[in-house]
């Protein structure tokens, strides 16, 4: 790390961010904005390596720092260090491309050692947010289970329709599926409708598809 962009309004925070950012990286070079606009002509005007940047600015949102680093400087590590812990802010900053997310709150020598960690390419995330971020993706994750649950209870076959769904999927045609139930073809085509009316599908290859989904047959 060899440049860095302190985005912050208040003086002495912004003193602090320096502070840190030159424990952890001694030979850095610091540069600094208070408002939003400063730091838009910083990123435009110079090359940074890292930028730590307040959401809370005078004249705009840091996560506009954020994104202008994103399209602008590529390379650039752009790190939030803020108050806020709350999703509202939390996730439209990393939606918007920022690296990593500090709590001010954190004592400095912890700041520090989480910036160190991108030495090794590992995002700096204060402890609660890292607990913040695993927690939405295992309720989101909870609820696309869920859903498929939903779903299948939704569309549930018997379990002579689903032999029917996997030798139609494992391409037998009408006469033989009809022969290997010892039933006429008339009502094996019967089975073959309701499958794929249940199934919402239309084709044999949709149908495969869903029995492939089902673990019926080998995709």
């Amino acid at each position: 790390m060899k440049s860095v962009l302190i985005v912050e309004d208040l003086p002495e925070i912004r003193q602090w961010l320096g502070d840190m950012a030159r424990a952890a990286f001694p030979d850095i070079e610091v540069s600094a904005a208070a408002r939003l606009s400063e730091a838009l002509d910083g990123v435009r005007q110079g090359v940074f390596d890292l930028a730590l940047i307040d959401l809370g600015l005078p004249d705009g949102s840091g996560i506009d720092v954020v994104r202008a680093l994103r399209r602008l400087q590529p390379k650039a590590l752009p790190v939030v260090v803020t108050i806020y812990d709350d999703d509202d802010h939390l996730f439209p900053a990393l939606q918007a491309g920022a690296f990593g997310y500090l709590l001010k709150e954190q004592p400095q020598e912890a700041l520090v050692a989480q910036l160190l960690r991108m030495t090794q390419g590992e995002p700096p995330l204060s402890p609660p947010i890292a607990r913040r971020v695993l927690a939405h993706f295992a309720s989101a994750n909870h609820r696309r289970v869920d859903m498929v649950r939903q779903l299948e209870e939704e569309v549930s076959l018997t379990d002579r329709e689903t032999e029917v769904l996997q030798r139609v999927a494992k391409g037998y045609t009408l006469p033989e599926i009809a022969l290997q139930f010892g039933l006429s073809k008339h009502t094996i085509a019967d089975y073959i409708k309701q499958v794929y009316r249940k199934l919402n599908v239309s084709s044999r290859a949709e149908a495969a598809l869903e029995a492939a989904r089902r673990g019926l047959v080998n995709p």
